[in-house]
């Protein structure tokens, strides 16, 4: 179903690129464009044809071709991505856009809503959502009212089901810009009155939070770049979604400290199969373009923070941990470390992971106690 999906939003956004460009296509446009078959081109047309997403705009006359135009130069789906990631029965939901004030649209709403949903954080065009499995009736309609909420999170074997409630703007989106958004495996649709309720299906992935430290040294190199450059670098892995990176001050009177004394931290969605060639590559590729030979990595499985972890965090913030330490927490948790002296600033920056850029960068911000899923 996902490879379906994925290739009816990649030939749908071709043909409306070449009916923008052109004013309408052939099915040899399409071919061009799509490097398929001229059998499996034409059957795509026939298909999205009979869908109503293309107008057969001159049909075939002697040995000039049908003429197609894609019916609207309306994105195809505002939403970029939409994934989850699984924690036990806590669930992290991802929502992409292509609009930093659609973005910003949903995120009010369901805040307003709250049905499931424990906490909602926007950052640019990605809406954060923390769910618990369960259920929530709330109340969806038109002013004073919130056009949209998430109602119910469930598990059925590996996908999780958000359940959502909207009207108006919202309702278009979830019947017809969702199914577009990758990482969305399927969706069901029911009309309720002028509500539209949905079932959006999408894999449970496991969430990785990847700590980095003390790769650079007094000559050159900087830890904020060479996190990056390993988000980008295992982005490319297939299973892999990249979602978000981060720095993090840390004790700013270390000793031997080669600048400001940072951390950096990122976190990815990974399909559970990939776990470990992805550990794999973050190793070699850290190894291989480090500076220091004190570079160090912290792998963690899941995004829920116990309060011993988020007390190293502290810790680090506020004077010298030693790596004997950084090893006995991580092992209570059963996170993995690899390197050297870096490994204390990799796993202080997993322990504040959650918490907002404000606090991340300023060391003397309270970071507060376990950050159990916070309720709105």
């Amino acid at each position: 179903m996902y490879g379906v999906i994925e290739r009816r939003r990649q030939y749908l956004h071709l043909m409306r690129q070449i009916t923008l460009e052109k004013g309408h296509f052939t099915a040899a446009d399409f071919q061009e464009a799509a490097g398929v078959p001229r059998s499996t081109a034409q059957d795509w047309i026939n298909r999205l044809v009979s869908e109503g997403c293309v107008v057969v705009k001159e049909k075939k006359q002697g040995r000039l071709p049908a003429r197609y135009v894609a019916t609207s130069a309306v994105p195809a789906s505002a939403c970029r991505r939409i994934f989850t990631t699984v924690d036990g029965d806590w669930v992290e939901i991802y929502h992409d856009c292509m609009s930093g004030a659609c973005a910003a649209f949903c995120g009010y709403h369901h805040r307003r809503a709250g049905g499931v949903l424990t906490h909602v954080q926007r950052e640019g065009t990605l809406l954060r959502e923390c769910a618990r499995i369960g259920q929530s009736d709330t109340a969806i309609g038109l002013y004073p009212a919130a056009a949209v909420g998430v109602t119910a999170v469930r598990r059925e074997g590996d996908m999780v089901v958000q359940k959502i409630r909207c009207i108006g703007g919202p309702a278009y989106s979830l019947s017809d810009m969702m199914s577009g958004a990758q990482g969305v495996e399927n969706i069901r649709i029911r009309k309720k009155g002028p509500l539209v309720e949905g079932e959006v299906y999408t894999r449970a992935l496991t969430h990785v939070v990847i700590g980095v430290d003390d790769t650079d040294s007094p000559a050159g190199g900087a830890t904020f770049a060479i996190a990056l450059a390993l988000l980008q670098h295992i982005s490319g892995i297939a299973g892999v979604i990249p979602i978000g990176h981060h720095v993090a001050m840390l004790y700013p009177s270390l000793p031997g400290k080669t600048a400001g004394n940072s951390c950096s931290f990122i976190d990815i969605a990974v399909d559970p199969q990939k776990l470990g060639p992805v550990e794999e590559r973050v190793i070699k590729f850290i190894s291989d373009e480090a500076d220091s030979p004190e570079w160090g990595v912290a792998f963690m499985r899941g995004f829920r923070i116990p309060a011993e972890l988020r007390d190293f965090g502290k810790q680090a913030r506020s004077g010298i941990v030693t790596r004997d330490s950084a090893i006995r927490v991580a092992r209570n948790y059963g996170i993995v470390l690899h390197g050297g002296m870096g490994v204390i600033g990799a796993l202080a920056g997993v322990s504040l992971w959650g918490l907002d850029n404000a606090v991340l960068l300023d060391v003397d911000a309270d970071v507060g106690g376990s950050p159990a899923p916070k309720q709105m």
